[in-house]
């Protein structure tokens, strides 16, 4: 699976912006798919998932302000983030788990810069 992001960017405390992920494939072959952030010095951590069930999943500090969504016909998934915070600026990646024949796969796209000025 081929994961290319884009809509990273530059914005100011209290705006939005929305992150897409186009996967190379159906998405309904696709278990989960979800966006994980990496802040300078700190570890990879889980922003928002969802599955190929609609079942969504996201960390405490953005509950309320970011929304995760498909557009199975684009084979898409979106990060809207809102009422963003100094503390979301990060590097944010687009993740796919696949469970197959061989196993349980994890694919990245090559992230996406966001940087919230205060």
């Amino acid at each position: 699976v081929q994961l290319v992001e884009s809509g990273g960017g530059l914005v100011q405390a209290g705006g939005s912006l929305r992150l897409s992920c186009a996967a190379s494939q159906s998405i309904f072959s696709i278990n989960t798919m979800g966006w994980y952030r990496q802040a300078p010095g700190k570890q990879r951590e889980l922003v928002a998932a969802i599955t190929n069930g609609g079942s969504t999943n996201y960390a405490d500090s953005v509950k309320g302000r970011f929304t995760i969504s498909t557009d199975n016909a684009k084979n898409t998934v979106y990060l809207q983030m809102n009422s963003l915070k100094p503390e979301d600026t990060a590097v944010y990646y687009c993740h796919a788990g696949v469970n197959d024949r061989t196993g349980w796969n994890n694919y990245w796209g090559q992230g996406t810069q966001v940087t919230v000025s205060s």
